[in-house]
């Protein structure tokens, strides 16, 4: 079966919007492990826009599955990976402007870096990712440097609405697939991924794992705010009975 890493980093931006202790990232990450994610991903990035240190170290050592840590090719980010020791360290692009990520690494541009970054992180048995957009070259690319797998960026295919242009979107996610296994490669998929758009690329057959945040938080905001608000409903007329009249 196809496995689920859950990205709970939109957990850690609700709670940085107010720079509270609530909501908690790994209680997050341990609700979705028993709703029977395979795994947890976060997102560390240089401006620690959400999550924080402190919640990689919580989580890697909190949850029961695996942790999957998405970060940029920096050294301080490697020191990082190599104290903390996740499972899997998926290398992304990342600018600082941006809202999220935009677009794959581009691996052909900057092959010996990160052959240096993968010989430090394989080692000490961390699985090394790289995210790459649907294009053969740069797998190619990504099995040169020794990577265990690759991440497709599906983020045009799940923008794209127009029919033509989405099934183009897809073949290359297929292509790339098909190409990527062929090498050797395990591959996933991720980025813009819904419970509308996902059932296309759950059906690639080389497609192993697929990582999914955003859309899976912002369910999670309707699905269980009537509960959060009939709680708090009752908390209160707790209070009101204790009233002295």
């Amino acid at each position: 079966m196809i496995r689920l890493f859950v990205n709970v980093d939109h957990v850690a931006t609700l709670r940085q919007a107010r720079g509270t202790v609530e909501p908690d990232p790994l209680a997050a990450a341990l609700l979705a492990e028993r709703a029977g994610a395979d795994g947890i991903t976060v997102h560390l990035r240089e401006d620690r826009r959400h999550i924080q240190d402190r919640d990689v170290d919580r989580i890697r050592k909190g949850i029961k599955t695996q942790l999957n840590l998405e970060m940029a090719a920096v050294e301080e980010m490697v020191r990082i990976a190599l104290d903390t020791k996740p499972e899997q360290v998926s290398l992304v692009p990342e600018k600082r402007q941006e809202i999220t990520t935009e677009g794959g690494l581009n691996v052909r541009s900057q092959k010996e870096h990160l052959l240096g970054i993968a010989d430090r992180l394989k080692p000490v048995g961390i699985r090394f990712s790289l995210f790459v957009d649907p294009d053969l070259e740069q797998i190619e690319a990504a099995r040169q440097i020794g990577a265990d797998s690759v991440e497709i960026n599906t983020g045009i295919y799940t923008e794209t609405k127009e029919p033509e242009a989405l099934q183009r979107e897809l073949d290359k996610i297929r292509a790339a697939a098909r190409h990527g296994a062929g090498l050797g490669l395990r591959v996933f998929a991720g980025h813009g991924l819904t419970r509308e758009n996902v059932v296309a690329i759950a059906a690639i057959p080389e497609i192993e794992e697929l990582n999914i945040g955003h859309s899976l938080i912002a369910r999670a905001v309707y699905s269980g705010l009537e509960k959060s608000v009939k709680d708090m409903l009752q908390a209160m007329e707790q209070g009101a009975r204790m009233r002295k009249t």
